[in-house]
């Protein structure tokens, strides 16, 4: 499915399919062709560094891209909202290895607990799905129509995620658990990981 940016600026690819398939290592839940971008400060940081990064969590509120607007990247129906899950801190540094031991629950706790706050757009007989976004964001309700570059909600650091950043997969059901992946595209590309997107 070929569809539009979901932002605006400048924003780091992660996981991206174009690297590997599945792009988060795993299958389960669709997710072999998903991809996650970082909304970035200046040059390639997402925030500054600092010598608590190495050893404390951080208020999300440091991020440059905590709060950044998220599009709709098709024209379509919004099917499912889900916004009531706290924003918690970002993990870099030796506290990014602590939350990694902890994904397992996560993963055990089903798709919210690793989406966290998200956002599902059907169209063309897929659904997108826009995750980890801020609490309380969300501008669009189901069943209302979206037009592309809408804006929908903010990014977040909710559910699955070390720090503020968007995870987008497109499926082929509105039900994680039965859907199949669908290959995405933007504007008939594919970035990598390391790519700096601007938009």
């Amino acid at each position: 499915m070929d569809i539009a940016y979901p932002f605006a600026g400048r924003w780091l690819v992660r996981n991206s399919p174009a690297n590997r398939v599945p792009s988060h290592g795993t299958r389960r839940l669709a997710t072999s062709y998903a991809i996650d971008f970082v909304p970035l400060g200046r040059g390639r940081s997402s925030a500054p560094l600092t010598l608590q990064t190495l050893f404390l969590p951080e208020r999300p509120e440091r991020f440059a891209g905590f709060g950044q607007e998220i599009l709709a990247p098709v024209a379509g129906t919004v099917v499912a909202v889900h916004d009531t899950e706290d924003d918690h801190d970002a993990y870099r540094g030796l506290p990014s290895s602590g939350y990694a031991l902890t994904q397992g629950r996560r993963a055990g706790a089903g798709w919210p607990a690793l989406a966290g706050n998200h956002i599902f757009i059907e169209a063309g007989g897929n659904v997108v799905a826009l995750c980890h976004l801020q609490r309380g964001s969300a501008r669009v309700r189901p069943g209302q129509a979206v037009a592309v570059g809408a804006i929908i909600a903010s990014c977040g650091n909710s559910g699955n995620s070390t720090e503020p950043h968007l995870h987008l997969q497109v499926i082929d059901d509105r039900s994680v658990e039965r859907a199949r992946a669908v290959p995405v595209t933007f504007g008939g590309e594919l970035p990598v990981n390391g790519e700096i997107v601007s938009v």
